[in-house]
């Protein structure tokens, strides 16, 4: 193949590529930002049990929440009723929102300062939890991240 015929499929080859629209990476844009997460937990209270597991949350619940708040860990938290359809289905929904995914990253050191504070030990904290265990059932979570459209 002679230099005239190389370069003339060359030409060839780079007009028909012209012809192409060309779309980047950059050049695309998503429909949407990325926001805040939310972790979500399904709870079902035992019989009975729904007030004095309310009472729970405003006495040890809500105290650490608002730590956490003031302490720029987390952006809200929420309580939700629910109407369960089934007896699996839960009956409280609590949920703790994160400015971005980055918020959880050692998350745990960063709220041992605030457990202390509220729970004074570890043991305390233990007794609160097996406690707790008789007042309801956790059925799970989700960890959410909310899009936003442009």
């Amino acid at each position: 193949m002679n230099v005239r015929t190389t370069i003339a499929l060359a030409a060839a080859a780079l007009s028909f590529c012209s012809l192409i629209p060309a779309a980047s990476a950059a050049d695309e844009e998503r429909a949407y930002t990325e926001g805040s997460v939310v972790s979500v937990s399904y709870i079902r209270t035992e019989p009975g049990k729904f007030h004095e597991y309310l009472k729970y949350l405003q006495s040890t619940y809500k105290p650490l929440m608002e730590e956490e708040k003031k302490a720029g860990l987390i952006v809200s938290y929420g309580i939700y009723s629910a109407r369960p359809h089934t007896p699996d289905d839960p009956d409280l929904i609590l949920t703790v929102e994160f400015k971005n995914m980055a918020a959880l990253d050692n998350l745990d050191t960063k709220l041992d300062p605030i457990d202390r504070k509220v729970w004074a030990t570890i043991g305390k904290q233990d007794e609160a939890s097996a406690a707790r265990s008789k007042l309801r059932t956790d059925l799970g979570g989700q960890l959410l991240r909310e899009l936003k459209l442009k």
